[in-house]
C-alpha cells in the first residue's frame, strides 16, 4: 500500500495528488532508471550502494547529473519522506531519475529531475519465505547483454512479460536466459546456487543486473570465508545445485523449493539471511 505523500523533485506532496506530467519522458520513452531501496526500523538501508548505480547509470544513458545529488542529499530526502509519513518500521522507497521533458527520440535536453514515493512493507527486517519458490524458464524473450544490463532502467517489458507468464504457469518466478542460453537473473531478482557449499552467480559479462544485495551477498561470502563466483551458469547447473536462491533489494534473500523435477534445501539461505539483518542491526544508524 502506497504511502500517503511523495517527494517530487524535492516537494513533498500527497500521494493523490498529480505529480508526473504528461511530457515526462520516462512516461513518453522509458527514458529514466529506478532505484528501490528498503526501510528498515524506519530508516533507508544501502542508500550509498544505490545513488552510485544510479549515477553510473544516468551517465550511461547521457542524463546530467547535478553535484548535490549524492547519498547524503538522498538519505536526507529519504527520511524526510519517511519523517513526513510516520514509518517507524519496514517500508520501501522508490526513487526515480527521469530525464527533463523535451523533444521525441531526441530529447531537447538531458537535464534529470527526480520522484520518491514510498510503500508499507510488511516486515521490518528480512525474513526467510516460508514456502520455497516454484520456477521454470522463461523462453518467450532472450535478455541481450549491452552497456544498459548493469541498471535498472525503465524499459522493463520483459521482466513483466516474464512476471505475467509465470502467474500463468501458476509459478513464482521465472528465470530470465540470455541468448546463448545462459541463466541471467529472474523477473524480480538476481540469482546464487549452491553446490559443495560454494555460492555460484551469473556474471555481469553474461549480462544480469548489477543488484546491490547481489553485491552484498558476495561481500558477506567473502568475509565469512565462503568461497562465491560469479561465472556463466547454465540450466544443467540449476539441476545440479544442492540449493538456489534469489537476491534482492527489498526482500533480500528468497529461498527456491523446486524448480521442474528438482527439490532444494535453504541452510546457506537461512544462514545469510542472519548475516544480513545482524549487518543492519549493527549498521543501520
Amino acid at each position: 500500500m502506497s504511502l500517503p505523500y511523495v517527494n517530487n523533485n524535492g516537494k513533498i506532496i500527497p500521494f493523490d495528488s498529480p505529480s508526473i506530467s504528461s511530457s515526462n519522458r520516462a512516461h513518453l520513452f522509458g527514458d529514466g532508471l529506478f532505484e528501490s531501496i528498503r526501510i528498515i526500523n524506519g530508516k533507508p538501508i544501502n542508500v550509498s550502494n544505490h545513488i552510485s548505480r544510479i549515477k553510473d547509470g544516468a551517465n550511461a544513458l547521457k542524463i546530467e547529473w547535478p553535484d548535490k545529488f549524492d547519498s547524503d542529499f538522498f538519505t536526507k530526502e529519504i527520511k524526510n519522506l519517511i519523517e513526513k509519513s510516520n514509518v517507524q518500521s519496514g517500508a520501501r522507497c522508490r526513487l526515480s531519475i527521469d530525464r527533463s521533458p523535451g523533444g521525441t527520440f531526441l530529447p531537447i535536453t538531458n537535464g534529470c529531475s527526480y520522484h520518491l514515493e514510498m510503500q508499507h512493507f510488511p516486515e521490518n527486517y528480512f525474513e526467510l519465505n516460508p514456502v520455497g519458490l516454484k520456477v521454470d524458464i522463461y523462453q518467450d524473450i532472450k535478455l541481450q547483454k549491452n552497456f544498459l544490463s548493469l541498471f535498472k532502467t525503465k524499459n522493463c517489458l520483459p521482466y513483466v512479460m516474464a512476471a505475467i507468464k509465470a502467474q500463468e504457469k501458476n509459478l513464482d518466478d521465472l528465470f530470465m536466459i540470455n541468448e546463448k542460453g545462459q541463466i541471467i537473473e529472474t523477473s524480480n531478482s538476481n540469482v546464487f546456487i549452491v553446490h559443495n557449499g560454494v555460492l555460484y552467480t551469473p556474471s555481469l559479462d553474461d549480462g544480469c543486473l548489477a543488484g546491490t544485495m547481489r553485491m552484498q551477498v558476495i561481500n558477506l561470502a567473502i568475509s565469512n570465508k565462503i568461497k562465491v563466483y560469479e561465472c556463466s551458469i547454465m540450466p544443467q547447473n540449476l539441476l545440479s545445485a544442492e540449493e538456489i536462491f534469489l537476491t534482492n533489494a527489498i526482500k533480500g534473500l528468497q529461498w527456491i523449493g523446486s524448480f521442474r523435477s528438482k527439490d532444494y534445501s535453504n541452510s546457506m539461505t537461512r544462514r545469510f539471511i542472519v548475516l544480513l539483518n545482524e549487518y543492519w542491526k549493527k549498521n543501520n544508524h
